[in-house]
């Protein structure tokens, strides 16, 4: 039997009718999806007083196992939903970037994070207590978090519709697709695409600071791999992401579970601090890093892609997050500021396909800066990287500025 839901039609054609400017109170949207992208959306509708519900498939809404960097314009969009404060308690604030040379650890150039400037916070945070601190904000702004609501379908239209593996059926004024890699509104909108594999795989671990490492993300830099760590949780836990180049891939997605011995073995040329974070692996996941190509076309039928549904990308900016803090803030202010859904969706994707496309084409190109094999190249790269970072440290953070200095809050 199906759910039945009232369409919000009439609340649509008034805007229509009178040319009233969009206003979000009384306006029915649905959230498919319940990660990072997808309840800092709800909290950015809701509070325009949109009824917002988010349909999360898992039994409970929670991450696991992972962290991620929160840099200055993703804080942003915290900043401006209440929850900065929040947030700095529970991460651990980053002072440096150290990228290190795999033999024996040795620095090889160091980015003083201070330097961005003094609004340029940038933190590290384990991805459960983000997606903690956005739930619990959206229940006590009155979103409705419904789980168990795994999508079959999404069906754009008017209204658009959600099919659920439950045999129910939820319509809305609009729905919001962020549901992920394996989108099934990206699918609805574009059609399917098969990913390509980038001849990486990657493996993910949290573990205890069992080198007493500081508030810094060190990367250290072999041939044809690479391992970053940085503390998370008051420094008590460092997160590890370790990318190797191989022809063989692992299933996509990172809920894989692997032997910490195979990740021993592939970073076993190591040194320096690396051999002991490896012995303290106990658990650790594996996956294979794909490009998808970012969405052509994000929005249709009272539909808007978010996240990772419209513009994946592979983990070498650590930017995956804050581009879907910097949607659902984008999203909510287009919907706001025009005089219909059908305005306020066109103007959301014409402020962030650009961005988000140059954003995935840096992460793109960041890896094989990492994975240099030992000769005139490595040599030549690392003597600039430390010569730039030493001579010049000011200019040679300038380049990020397009990145860390941009602040949707305050556009459109």
């Amino acid at each position: 039997m199906q759910e039945s839901h009232e369409t919000p039609g009439p609340v649509l054609r008034r805007f229509r009718e009178t040319g009233e400017k969009m206003t979000l109170p009384g306006l029915d949207i649905c959230i498919v999806g319940g990660g990072i992208g997808g309840l800092a959306a709800a909290l950015a509708l809701a509070g325009r007083g949109a009824r917002v519900c988010v349909l999360e498939q898992a039994e409970a809404i929670r991450e696991v196992g992972a962290g991620l960097q929160i840099s200055p314009n993703g804080l942003r969009v915290l900043e401006a939903l209440g929850l900065a404060d929040a947030l700095a308690a529970r991460s651990v604030e980053g002072r440096a970037v150290s990228l290190r040379d795999f033999r024996g650890g040795a620095e090889v150039a160091r980015l003083d994070l201070g330097r961005l400037g003094p609004k340029q916070r940038y933190f590290f945070v384990h991805r459960a207590d983000l997606i903690d601190l956005l739930a619990v904000a959206a229940r006590d702004r009155g979103v409705e978090i419904r789980l168990l609501q795994r999508a079959e379908t999404i069906r754009p239209g008017t209204p658009p519709s959600v099919d659920l593996s439950t045999g129910d059926s939820r319509s809305a004024a609009l729905v919001v697709g962020a549901d992920g890699l394996h989108s099934k509104l990206r699918d609805a909108l574009i059609g399917p695409a098969p990913p390509q594999f980038t001849g990486q795989v990657a493996w993910r671990a949290v573990i205890p600071n069992v080198t007493g490492q500081g508030p810094e993300a060190q990367v250290h830099m072999g041939p044809g791999c690479h391992m970053v760590s940085y503390p998370m949780r008051g420094g008590s836990v460092l997160n590890l992401v370790a990318v190797q180049e191989r022809e063989a891939w692992a299933k996509e997605g990172w809920h894989h579970r692997d032997d910490p011995a195979h990740l021993r073995a592939a970073f076993a040329t190591f040194g320096g601090a690396v051999p002991r974070m490896l012995a303290a692996v106990e658990e650790v996941h594996l996956w294979g890093l794909f490009r998808h190509a970012v969405a052509p076309r994000w929005v249709g039928g009272h539909c808007a892609l978010l996240g990772d549904a419209a513009h994946p990308t592979l983990p070498f900016l650590a930017q995956g997050a804050n581009m879907a803090l910097e949607d659902a803030w984008a999203l909510a202010s287009a919907l706001e500021g025009h005089d219909s859904l059908e305005a306020g969706l066109a103007a959301y994707q014409a402020v962030r396909l650009p961005r988000c496309k140059r954003i995935v084409a840096a992460a793109s190109d960041n890896a094989w800066k990492y994975h240099l094999r030992p000769g005139p190249l490595r040599f030549a790269a690392h003597v600039a990287l430390r010569l730039g970072t030493r001579l010049a440290p000011e200019r040679f953070l300038r380049q990020f500025d397009w990145l860390y200095g941009f602040d949707v809050t305050r556009r459109g």
